[in-house]
This record gives structure tokens, C-alpha cells and sequence, in this order.
């Protein structure tokens, strides 16, 4: 546009050298005297087209000529007309000759001829890119002769140029004159150049310079024949030799045929105006001319008429000349993304035009148009975006995905949708390789352990998933310091069965992490567990992660033995795990709908995405336990007596650090397992024991006398001392005790249940001063000293 703007305002220069464009090659054919070079554009290298006219003096008819067709060609402005961006004249001197040059500089296109030949349409695709292209182009003679009261003079196949996205454009403006037809005593040649046109274009009036016959006749009638001229140079193949081999119509569609005829009248006042010719509905509606008219006035269009007309696209494409489609189609699509005029569902017509380019031609055409729409508030391109991110995220670099998309996808881990949210996670296993590690750990990971606490089953379930599958892309600091406590404290406790089954699998795909002392002292007593779950898949992996971690603990118990060296890991002992996990299934929908899209596509190294699960209860799966995180479901029934473990949720401790702008070495969760608020010890065994419902092995008999029981003692107690001391339930006394009505108190630390037992009954009545009323009354009884009395009598 700048370009533009500074060569209308700049007019025409001193001389070549203040030409701001390096003139290249010229092409085989142009108009006229005209020579068509390549150009470019000397600040930026951009592509330009220049057109260059000589003569031996400045008074040469041919420059006179050149110069009106200058001047018209900067004043005329249509979307079908050759955009002007520049134009000068240069004077040289050779001895006593001088030579004069005119150049004009224009967007950049080449001959109509040489175009036809490059693109070597055949059959059907041809006559539509024809018609197309002559729907362009009578338009252009329609604006000069209805609109602008103008008359070119010269329209043939020579006057035709071609844009690189494939446009016909009208050009060669020598001729060009007003129509001064209410001047009816004039007798003057109306089109003062009409000399350089060949005789072979010109109408029978033309030929007998019958210019009182010319202006008594409409306005469009010279140029109708030229339309009829070019239409017989395309369908012929050939140029037109002579006037004669225009009733040649063997070439000709016999949808077009009639207007054909009509173009050509040898009476000027019945001549078809061009206006006129665009009406024809058979031959100019196609496949192809229909498309790019709708395209041309989308913003036009109500969204309904959008929408389907981007859903038929895809389809519709693919039966499009593949050269139209890329050169021209694409770019529009492209655009009306680009500025908001296009709906969501062409993005996947333009990934599916995308894909038929070079990598280096979809970096320049298509990906920066994706980029810019990650910006967009539109939550049905963001889905979309999503839904297809395998299919461009390889083609972005590290930088752009982490300075400019990420920003963007990061808003839907907090979205109010939960489909939203699931996508947005699963496309962190395309984007997640590209971010920089302050990302990762600054960011990803926060959000990520909010997502664990989802209220989502499923999309708890693909949290885990997705921390197995980019663990490699962490650095060590961060994978000691995270992947445990997300695998053990949360995904193995969550009541969802796939939940726990992947937090299982995740631990087993990420085993070279971890040391021997983690797997001895965090991993395994937290799987063991599991091999008792009410789930029998959750079971089975289980069992198959214990002897998984159980070999990995006895290879480097051989090496050590053996007095090897290196590092120790499960790599060598079950290399199976090396692969990516598998998304859980899910079910979650968009706005109350089922999802009806596509699932989003994994990249060739990862499993296919799984479908759709129930939220509330798992579905069957059937995928390698190995691999991926499949879940079964199975009775209640089978296991009664032992109850899930407990669901994490927002309130369990890890929460902190998860706040973007908090910096913290956490990282998103807790690298210590959670503290809670100590109970008593009664409530404490209790609630340890629905948590761990492990049955504990018996205890000697109580004796008479008990062991003090400190309080303090028990609190501050770990889990590494005794494992299963904090959740087991005080063995019950297999003798009876003796009442003795005589101590009737005993101290907290000697007998546990002092501190709910009511006191024995007295059989002396209380003396009067130790009452409150005038009278002395008998002591009602109290309900403790009944329930020890039914102990006693029961004993």
C-alpha cells in the first residue's frame, strides 16, 4: 500500500536511476510495442511488473500513445484493472539520436498466453478456470463502458494479464478514450489511436472509420466485439489471424455460444452489452466461479449461509484445479480468517488446502494466518485451533509456540468449559516439546496441578497422562521434585479407577526417574496398595508395576553386587515402557452437545486418542495396559469390604504455588506429602482407617495394666518409622477388667476411655450442704454409670 501511495503521489520520475525497481527479464510477449519485464522492488525485494516503450523522439506517435495509456491507467482504479504503482520516462542521447523510454510499474503479473501454457488445464477444469477468468474481465469492460463512459478498443488475449493468485486483469490502455456520443456533429476519429489496433480486432465500422456510425451506436459496442475476439483466442488456442475465423465456432461452449454470436453482430445497436453477458447463468455458474464469487462477498453472507457453504468446502476443493486452489482460493480463505469475516469451520479447509503445500510454502502461507487466530476470542475457532493442532504444531518453531501461542492456549486450562479445558490439555503433547523450560516449570506445571484436582474425572485422568508423556522434556530437578508426589499423592488416591490405573502407568513409563530408595520408599508401598482394588484393571496394573519396580530394584542389586557402576533405572529391565501413554476417554461436551467433531489426531509416535468415557464411571478401553491408561469397569461387588481411596480435591495442600505469578520451587505441587490438621488419636485411627483400609496384624493381649499412650508422641510419629501405625485400629482386650468402685478416677494416659466414661455410682447420699435445694433428694442415675453397669452384668 505504501508503494502504491508513493507512486501515485510521486507521478513520473527524472530518469531510470531515480526508478526505485531493478528491472529483470522480460517475457516472451506483451502489447503492442510494449516490452513486460520482471521487476522487484529495490527496499524489500518485492515482486513488481514493468512495462517498457521506446521511441526515436518525443514527438513519436507510440509515446504519444504510451503516455495516454499512462495517464488512464493511473485514473482508472477496478479490482479487474492492472494496478498502477509507478511510472517515469527516460531521455538518452547516442551521438546525435536521442531515445526515449517510458516505463510503467505495476503489480506484478505476466501474458494471459504464457499462463495458459504454465498451468496446462485440460477438459473440465479448463473451461471452468476460462470461465472464471472471463467473468473478471467483463466485468472490467463492463465498469469502462456502462460506469465510466469509456471505450478501450482493444480487448483481446494480448490485453489480458495474470496475477499470481491467478486473477485476469485488464491492461493496455493505449487506446483508451471517452465515448463522445451525444456529440453528434463531430467527425473526428473518436479513439485517436485506434491506428495501433490490428485490423483482425476491429469491427466493421472500425475498419471504415464510420465514426458518425460509431457514436450513434452504444457505448459498449466496439468493445463487445473485442470480448468476442478474446473468447474465440481462448477456446481456439491460437490468435486471431484474420476477422473470417471468427465464425469458427467449433471450440466454442455451446452454453456460451449464443452470447458469442451476440458479441459479434455485424450490427453495432445489437451487439450484446458486456453488462449483459455477465446475466449468463448456465455457462458462468461452476463449481469454481461459484466459490470464489461467494468467497468475494462473504462478509455479505449470514452465518448460517457461512457455515455451510466452509462445511462443503473441504470437499468441494478437492474436484478445484489444485493450481487455483493454492494460488487463488487459499489466499482469500486466509484473509477472511485472518480479518473475522470466516467461521470456524474454515479453518479445516484451509489446514486441508495447507496440506497439499510444500513445508516451506505452508510456513509462509498459512502458518502465520494460524498463529494471529490464537488471539481470537472466538471460542469456536479456539476449538478448532485445538481439535487440529497436530496437523501445524510441528511447524512452528520453539519461539513462536512459546512467546506467542502458549499465552494464548494457556486461558483455557481456566476456562468454564470443561471440553475447553480437555483440549486444551491434550494439546499440550504437540506444544509442550517446543516451550522453554521457564515455561514449563513457571507455567505448565501450575496449571497442570490444578487440572489433577479437575472436577473432571476425565480430565484428571489425561492430567496424569500428559505429566507421563512430557516428563522427558522436564529437567531432573524438577521431575524428582514433581512426578512422585503427582503420581502418588494424587493419582493413585483419586476415587476415579482410570485416574488410579494411570497414575500406575505413568509410574512405570517415567521408572528411569527414580532411585532406588524412591521406588523403595515412595512408589511401591503407595502401588502395593493397589493390588487389592476394587477395580480389577486398576489390579492388574498394579500387580504388573510391583514386579515392574521389583526388577528394576533386584537388576541394581546385581550390578552393585557385582561391582558395577552407572546409573541406576528400569530402562534396561522393562524397555516396554519407553512409549507415550494414551489418552483416557472422555466425555465431555461443548455447550450441553455431545462432541461431534473429529478427536484430535496424535502425532505419529503417540497412540490414537481414546473416545468418549463416562464421568461418573469408567468405560471399557482396550488398550495395552503397557502403554496406555485403559480402565474396565467392574462390580462393586467384588471387593465390599474395601473402599476407594479418597478423590483429591482443591483443599488437600496442593494448591500452593500454583498461581502464575508465584514463583515458587514447587512448581505446582507440594514436595512434601500433605499435612493436615492433627486430630486425636481416637479420631485419627479412625479416619486412617477408611483411608487405608488395610487389615493390620494382631497385637499381643492387653494386660491389666496398659501402656501410656502419649499423645504428643503419636503426632509427631512418620510414616517412614511405621507405615501402617498411623491407620491401625487398638486391639481389643481379650479379659474382662474388674470393676473396682473404689477408683473412681483414673488419669488420661492410664485409661484412654476416662475421658468419655461417666463416674461409678455412690450408694451414701450427698449431706445437705453439698446440695443446691432446700431438701435432700436421692441421685438420679447417670447414663454412664448405666452403660458401665450393662458392661458388668454383660461381662
Amino acid at each position: 500500500m505504501f508503494n502504491f501511495l508513493k507512486g501515485v503521489v510521486g507521478g513520473s520520475g527524472t530518469g531510470l536511476k531515480d526508478l526505485p525497481y531493478n528491472v529483470g527479464d522480460p517475457y516472451p510477449s506483451a502489447w503492442g510495442s510494449w516490452i513486460h519485464y520482471r521487476g522487484t522492488f529495490k527496499d524489500d525485494g518485492s515482486q513488481v511488473s514493468i512495462f517498457a516503450l521506446c521511441g526515436n523522439n518525443a514527438q513519436d506517435g507510440h509515446l504519444a500513445a504510451g503516455r495516454n495509456g499512462v495517464k488512464r491507467l493511473r485514473t482508472v482504479r477496478h479490482p479487474n484493472i492492472l494496478s498502477f504503482l509507478h511510472s517515469t520516462e527516460v531521455e538518452t542521447h547516442d551521438g546525435s539520436t536521442s531515445k526515449v523510454t517510458i516505463y510503467i510499474v505495476t503489480e506484478p503479473v505476466m501474458p494471459l498466453s504464457d499462463k495458459i501454457k504454465e498451468l496446462g488445464l485440460k477438459a473440465t477444469q479448463r473451461d471452468e478456470y476460462f470461465a472464471l477468468g472471463l467473468h473478471q474481465i467483463t466485468k472490467a469492460v463492463s465498469f469502462l463502458n456502462n460506469d465510466c463512459k469509456l471505450v478501450h478498443g482493444n480487448v483481446c488475449l494480448a490485453s489480458v494479464v495474470v496475477t499470481p493468485t491467478l486473477d485476469w486483469k485488464l491492461h493496455a490502455f493505449d487506446v483508451l478514450s471517452e465515448f463522445d456520443g451525444s456529440n453528434g456533429s463531430a467527425s473526428g476519429p473518436m479513439l485517436p489511436f485506434e491506428w495501433l489496433v490490428g485490423t483482425q480486432y476491429k469491427p466493421m465500422e472500425m475498419v471504415k472509420s464510420d465514426w458518425v456510425a460509431i457514436r450513434k451506436s452504444p457505448p459498449w459496442a466496439i468493445d463487445s466485439w473485442g470480448l468476442g475476439c478474446l473468447i474465440y483466442e481462448l477456446f481456439s488456442g491460437s490468435k486471431l489471424g484474420k476477422t473470417e475465423e471468427l465464425r469458427n465456432t467449433v471450440g466454442i461452449p455451446k452454453s456460451l455460444l449464443p452470447d458469442y454470436q451476440r458479441l459479434l453482430s455485424s450490427m453495432p445497436s445489437r451487439r450484446l452489452n458486456t453488462s449483459k453477458l455477465l446475466e449468463n447463468g448456465e455457462y458462468f455458474q461452476n463449481k469454481l466461479v461459484d466459490t470464489i464469487h461467494f468467497m468475494d462477498i462473504l462478509n455479505l453472507k449470514d452465518s448460517v449461509e457461512k457455515d455451510t457453504f466452509f462445511r462443503k468446502l473441504p470437499n468441494v476443493a478437492e474436484q478445484l484445479p489444485r493450481e487455483i486452489v493454492l494460488k487463488k482460493l487459499l489466499p482469500l480463505l486466509a484473509s477472511s480468517l485472518e480479518f473475522g469475516s470466516a467461521v470456524a469451520p474454515a479453518l479445516t479447509a484451509l489446514l486441508k488446502m495447507g496440506s497439499w503445500l510444500s513445508t516451506e510454502d505452508f510456513k509462509v502461507k498459512v502458518l502465520p494466518t494460524i498463529v494471529k487466530l490464537f488471539a481470537s476470542n472466538d471460542r469456536a475457532i479456539r476449538v478448532s485451533l485445538l481439535q487440529h493442532v497436530d496437523q501445524f504444531g510441528e511447524s512452528m518453531s520453539g519461539q513462536i509456540v512459546d512467546e506467542q501461542v502458549y499465552p494464548h492456549v494457556a486461558t483455557g486450562f481456566a476456562d468454564t468449559s470443561a471440553f475447553l479445558r480437555e483440549l486444551t490439555l491434550k494439546s499440550m503433547l504437540v506444544l509442550a516439546p517446543k516451550l522453554s523450560q521457564r515455561t514449563l516449570s513457571g507455567s505448565l506445571l501450575k496449571y497442570l496441578s490444578k487440572l489433577q484436582v479437575d472436577e473432571e474425572p476425565a480430565i484428571r485422568t489425561n492430567t496424569t497422562i500428559l505429566l507421563g508423556n512430557i516428563a522427558t522434556y522436564l529437567n531432573e530437578g524438577t521431575r524428582k521434585r514433581v512426578l512422585i508426589n503427582a503420581f502418588t499423592v494424587r493419582a493413585l488416591r483419586d476415587t476415579f479407577p482410570p485416574a488410579r490405573g494411570a497414575g500406575i502407568v505413568a509410574l512405570c513409563a517415567t521408572s528411569t526417574t527414580y532411585d532406588d530408595t524412591e521406588i523403595a520408599t515412595k512408589i511401591l508401598p503407595n502401588v502395593v496398595v493397589l493390588t487389592i482394588d476394587q477395580d480389577s484393571e486398576v489390579r492388574s496394573k498394579a500387580f504388573q508395576a510391583v514386579e515392574q519396580f521389583l526388577q528394576i530394584l533386584k537388576h541394581n542389586y546385581e550390578k552393585t553386587n557385582a561391582g558395577e557402576t552407572g546409573a541406576t533405572g528400569g530402562a534396561s529391565a522393562i524397555p516396554e515402557t519407553a512409549g507415550l501413554i494414551g489418552w483416557a476417554m472422555s466425555s465431555l461436551t461443548l455447550k450441553g452437545k455431545p462432541l461431534d467433531q473429529a478427536s484430535l489426531a496424535s502425532s505419529s509416535s503417540a497412540p490414537s486418542l481414546a473416545a468418549a468415557a463416562a464421568s461418573n464411571a469408567p468405560s471399557t478401553v482396550t488398550e495395552a495396559p503397557s502403554v496406555r491408561a485403559s480402565h474396565h469397569t467392574r462390580s462393586n461387588s467384588d471387593f465390599t469390604d474395601q473402599p476407594a481411596p479418597p478423590s483429591p480435591s482443591s483443599t488437600d495442600g496442593w494448591e500452593n504455588g500454583i498461581t502464575e505469578g508465584h514463583d515458587s520451587d514447587n512448581d505446582g505441587w507440594d514436595l512434601d506429602p500433605i499435612d493436615e490438621p492433627k486430630p486425636s488419636p481416637a479420631l485419627s485411627n479412625i479416619q486412617a482407617a477408611q483411608k487405608r483400609p488395610v487389615s493390620q496384624p494382631s497385637r499381643p493381649a492387653a494386660t491389666s495394666s496398659r501402656p501410656k499412650i502419649s499423645t504428643a508422641k503419636a503426632a509427631a510419629k512418620s510414616e517412614d518409622d511405621d507405615l501402617w501405625g498411623s491407620i491401625a485400629a487398638p486391639q481389643p482386650a481379650t479379659t474382662s477388667r474388674p470393676l473396682n468402685l473404689k477408683k473412681t478416677v483414673q488419669s488420661d494416659d492410664e485409661d484412654p476411655w476416662a475421658a468419655i466414661a461417666a463416674p461409678p455410682p455412690t450408694t451414701r447420699a450427698k449431706p445437705l450442704s453439698s446440695g443446691r435445694g432446700r431438701a435432700v433428694k436421692p441421685a438420679a442415675p447417670k447414663l454412664g454409670a448405666q452403660r458401665i453397669n450393662r458392661t458388668s452384668s454383660g461381662m
